[in-house]
């Protein structure tokens, strides 16, 4: 499968996730709902962002996919830089900041793939 398509593709499918039931995309990345009640709000703003950046880049043709695919990239590598300072400050487990952070981590090889892909 294109890289771009598949991670378009993913996208949406966690964002969607996050947005429909913003608990299970919390315990997802082992993330705690019940002791932390503002998880689910942030998980839907994680969800909106992911479904949007997935259905653009899907519809996108020419430079401004190419455009979208470095924007998830940049976001991509915003969310594994933001996992690794929480396991730094001890927000977040090591076991829990990997859980954020190799998704974020694969995402941007996809990405780098679809890219060279493109030319």
């Amino acid at each position: 499968m294109n890289p771009v398509i598949g991670l378009s593709l993913g996208r949406i499918a966690v964002g969607a996730v996050a947005l429909a039931s913003p608990e299970t995309a919390a315990r997802m990345f082992q993330l705690d709902p019940v002791s932390n009640p503002q998880v689910p709000y942030v998980a839907r703003i994680f969800g909106s962002r992911e479904v949007a950046l997935g259905l653009v880049t899907l519809v996108a043709r020419g430079r401004a996919q190419k455009g979208l695919i470095g924007v998830g990239i940049l976001v991509d590598a915003a969310d594994a830089a933001t996992g690794y300072l929480a396991m730094q400050d001890g927000t977040v487990s090591r076991k829990t900041a990997m859980t954020l952070i190799g998704p974020a981590v694969g995402a941007i090889g996809a990405g780098l793939v679809g890219m060279v892909r493109r030319g």
